[in-house]
């Protein structure tokens, strides 16, 4: 278990390599998004390829109060080559406000990252805390998040094979070796330009006036 450590640190430090002239097999299994409790599956856009599971998803969410936006995947790595239940998950860097992640084992034989991810209470943790387990992997991503009138949650979702930086979580093939790096993005626009309070408005309409009638006292002099 020391040694599939280590190995998972030199990955996560190094980004995905693979050996020259050595192709290596993604395959997207399966994928889900979650909008507010709605579970389908992503709709097809240009940049994110649904063969590899590799690219880019954004999407948009309107309306005020309490949203919840996730993305399920479930990718395999030279299945053909090495099996799909010889990979380990890792974690890098730390989630931001309202930000929940989960590895796990898909839900087949004995995870709970699918049922978590309906339920929008991912636990945030890799094989439900034993972090070394080496067996099928998928990954979840969710924000919770509150929107106020006329805001819009812009939100994109990322699956490479190069270490990105920050916050990201890891599918790690260890026969390869081959990684799939998972990373998402929030940023709330637009809302109300604030008005003046009328209290504001009284005052700053007061001084105008006092203004206006010393120029003319001193036009009359």
């Amino acid at each position: 278990m020391r040694k599939v450590g280590i190995l998972i640190a030199v990955l996560l430090a190094l980004g995905a390599w693979t050996a020259p002239g050595q192709a290596v097999d993604y395959r997207l299994f399966e994928s889900a998004l979650n909008v507010d409790g709605t579970v389908s599956t992503p709709a097809a856009q240009l940049s994110f390829d649904s063969g590899t599971g590799l690219g880019s998803l954004s999407f948009s969410v309107t309306g005020v109060g309490a949203h919840y936006v996730a993305l399920f995947v479930d990718h395999d790595i030279d299945e053909a080559v090495n099996t799909f239940f010889n990979e380990s998950g890792a974690v890098s860097g730390a989630p931001g406000a309202g930000l929940s992640w989960e590895i796990d084992e898909p839900g087949y034989v004995f995870g709970n990252i699918y049922t978590n991810f309906q339920a929008g209470t991912l636990d945030n943790t890799i094989f439900d805390g034993v972090s070394d387990k080496i067996d099928d992997v998928a990954m979840a991503l969710g924000w919770n998040f509150i929107l106020a009138d006329g805001e819009t949650a812009a939100i994109t979702f990322t699956l490479g094979t190069a270490a990105p930086g920050g916050f990201s979580l890891a599918q790690i093939d260890l026969d390869s070796p081959a990684a799939i790096y998972f990373t998402t993005g929030l940023e709330i626009r637009g809302g109300e330009v604030p008005v003046p309070e009328p209290a504001t408005t009284l005052l700053l309409m007061g001084s105008g006036l006092g203004w206006l009638a010393l120029l003319r006292k001193r036009m009359k002099r």
